[in-house]
């Protein structure tokens, strides 16, 4: 699949698009909200109201029902209200004019539950790209000042929602390196006749780990490629042409880019190589669980000398190329989340931000802020049809439909 030409082709007329948005929600037990349903507009619906009383868990909460999972949390447990024993969700959502009921119910030391229409998943990665989302969140700047594993998680959150190979790759993968991870560690100690016996299992770990390793190199080498002219054009957009942007995939795994399928003795070398390092580590130091993304702005490293302005809006325009992609290859508008984007941008980079989300239609959008006189200010310049929702303390009320 060749994303950017999608994107090129379609992105004069966002018409062509097939028209998605989420209709209502219904939360219950869910983080501070112990029932509360919801009824949104088809474009924009803004959450206003002081910080901590809820309105990012909102947002988390429509995430969930895309993704299986919180963008917050690590834990399901944790998205149970303190007190009750569940939480449930359910969404009813509008795709190419037919209704999708999504539910989803944890209940701890329980296997999770995901519906749709009342009939569970036998797994959860069936679900995953059926109803593409992209949030931003203040948090995002961690994708640049921490380590690999945040950047990795953007390409395989992006690629997960585009290709389900791929996401059915990674599983296989991350099961595998887990089970040689762990026979590393089961050997630390051991010598002798059973170091044979360790090379000789971990033989058969790398003819497994091979194929999904290539595979998911292949698309995310691939993907970058496509994204970052996207990513770049949108970057100039936010900043207002003020600084050039660039990304480096960075990879173990460059000599398998021009491999062709199946298992080429000569490739498991790769792995050969560092099995003394990993014996002495204990834990597999090959590998795509080790690609990482570099990010520079006017050939320095963001990470090093960006401010604070730039590196939000270095991550607003990734999440918002991010979007295009999706859009462009699944020809539907994704869902937008947006939480809390104003804080750390000048005035120029908000007004380039929100005219571009204006201009380019972005189907429907959720957005938080504190300030509600601002958002009523942003959206009465325009024709926008929104809907507006008072928070406070795990309650919401619907205060202005135009």
């Amino acid at each position: 699949m060749v994303f950017l030409q999608i994107v090129v082709t379609y992105s004069v007329s966002h018409s062509t698009f097939a028209p998605m948005h989420l209709e209502k929600i219904i939360l219950t037990n869910f983080k501070n909200y112990a029932n509360q349903t919801l009824v949104f507009d088809l474009q924009f619906n803004a959450f206003v109201g002081l910080n901590g009383v809820g309105k990012t868990n909102l947002l988390d909460a429509i995430y969930y029902l895309c993704m299986c999972k919180s963008y917050f949390l690590s834990s399901d447990s944790d998205t149970i209200l303190r007190g009750a024993d569940f939480m449930r969700l359910e969404g009813i959502f509008k795709k190419n004019s037919s209704e999708e009921k999504i539910a989803a119910k944890v209940q701890p030391r329980k296997k999770k539950i995901f519906e749709r229409h009342d009939v569970p998943y036998s797994a959860l990665s069936e679900h995953i790209g059926l109803i593409p989302i992209v949030m931003i969140a203040p948090d995002d700047t961690e994708l640049i000042k921490e380590g690999s594993e945040e950047r990795r998680r953007f390409l395989d959150n992006t690629l997960s929602q585009l290709d389900k190979n791929y996401l059915n790759h990674l599983i296989f993968y991350n099961r595998v390196l887990e089970q040689r991870n762990s026979l590393l560690k089961k050997y630390a100690n051991n010598e002798g006749g059973q170091s044979q016996e360790l090379d000789s299992l971990l033989g058969i770990y790398e003819i497994q780990l091979l194929p999904a390793a290539r595979y998911i190199f292949q698309k995310r080498h691939q993907f970058i490629q496509e994204f970052e002219p996207i990513f770049n054009e949108t970057y100039q957009k936010i900043s207002g042409a003020k600084e050039s942007v660039k990304i480096v995939f960075d990879s173990q795994l460059n000599s398998i880019l021009t491999k062709k399928e199946g298992v080429d003795t000569s490739e498991l070398n790769l792995w050969l190589a560092s099995r003394a390092k990993d014996k002495i580590l204990q834990r597999t130091t090959f590998g795509i669980h080790r690609d990482d993304l570099g990010f520079e702005m006017g050939d320095k490293s963001v990470k090093k000398f960006g401010s604070q302005g730039q590196l939000k809006s270095f991550v607003i325009a990734l999440k918002l190329a991010q979007y295009e992609i999706l859009r462009g290859s699944k020809f539907e508008q994704p869902i937008l989340l947006l939480d809390d984007i104003f804080d750390k941008l000048d005035e120029e980079r908000v007004n380039n931000l929100l005219q571009l989300i204006v201009s380019q239609s972005y189907g429907q959008v959720f957005i938080t802020d504190t300030h509600e006189e601002r958002i009523k200010a942003i959206f009465e310049t325009t024709s926008i049809h929104y809907k507006l929702f008072q928070v406070a303390s795990g309650q919401v009320q619907a205060l202005t439909l135009i």
